[in-house]
């Protein structure tokens, strides 16, 4: 009977003992997506921030779904103020502001996300083809790099809107175009500093194809600062749709844009009289580029790898 409880003890004191093992068992390390992650929620302006864009994009989604009149139907009110039918009023034709401040934000939308997917794409190719190969390759790539940044940025812009038809197409080309060298000359610079790192110089000896080690070695490492590049783009590019707009240069009446909803209301009579017709595109272009930088700040803060946990 004694040796019977001796087990049994033995046994209960083995099963604790099992237990506070695996209690104490190291939890497994996180990844770098995790940790990301992990770093970008301490930011609450830029978790509150997402939030925001969010609902903006959504609303611009479904600005054909929600939208209560056409952007460019005309009404015989003239200058209304917000009321029951129009939420928002209208403008000095009639048409109702609040449709074309959402068909105006897709616009705007569009113009930053294509123009910093299409700037840093191809910013990053030949970043990467220059800081690799160097040679004349790499002379070629920077000569044009420096000459497209040696022209005053906005100057460059406002002659390229004269010469070409304004129309969307036209605005995101010209922001490409002004755009890629800046990117190009970041991922280059990554590009020389990694190309001498042990891992690489070991891939060039082990026989592996360039493209593997482009692709596969060098570019994951030069993601996070060109993300980060990416998001600074897209709010310029956003205000740099709306400025030429503004100067009616850009996207024109009737089509709607946050740029040209201003032009409409630079009277000082608008500007006192008429709230409505400014402060609306006023209020969602400020929102949409302070959440976009917001994001883009704790983006740099989180793919930081001298940051302290």
């Amino acid at each position: 009977m004694i040796w019977n409880l001796n087990r049994f003890a033995r046994t209960e004191e083995q099963k604790a003992a099992q237990r506070a093992m695996e209690d104490s068992t190291i939890p497994p390390s996180e990844t770098y997506v995790q940790t990301v992650w992990r770093r970008f929620r301490r930011h609450k302006l830029a978790i509150a921030s997402m939030i925001v864009l969010a609902v903006i994009t959504l609303l611009a989604l479904l600005a054909p779904v929600i939208t209560p009149y056409d952007p460019t139907a005309i009404t015989p009110q003239f200058s209304a103020p917000p009321s029951a039918q129009h939420w928002l009023g209208t403008d000095q034709v009639g048409r109702d502001v609040l449709s074309r401040l959402l068909y105006a934000t897709r616009i705007s939308l569009l113009v930053g996300v294509v123009t910093a997917v299409a700037s840093t794409t191809l910013g990053v190719v030949l970043g990467l083809i220059s800081g690799y190969f160097g040679g004349f390759v790499d002379m070629l790539v920077m000569r044009v790099t420096d000459m497209v940044m040696s022209f005053p940025y906005i100057l460059l812009v406002l002659v390229a809107a004269t010469v070409f038809e304004p129309g969307l197409g036209t605005i995101i080309g010209i922001l490409v175009f002004v755009d890629w060298p800046s990117a190009a000359r970041l991922v280059r610079g990554n590009v020389l500093s990694l190309r001498e790192t042990n891992f690489v110089k070991s891939n060039v000896v082990a026989g592996m194809p360039k493209r593997h080690i482009l692709l596969s070695e060098i570019l994951p490492n030069t993601l996070a600062p060109v993300l980060v590049y990416a998001t600074n783009v897209t709010a310029l590019s956003i205000l740099d749709e709306a400025a030429l707009s503004f100067l009616g240069q850009g996207i024109r009446a009737p089509q709607p844009s946050l740029g040209n909803m201003l032009n409409g209301a630079q009277s000082l009579s608008i500007l006192t009289g008429k709230p409505w017709l400014w402060i609306p595109p006023g209020l969602v272009l400020i929102l949409i580029v302070i959440s976009i930088n917001f994001i883009g700040d704790a983006l740099r803060d989180a793919m930081d790898p001298t940051s302290n946990d």
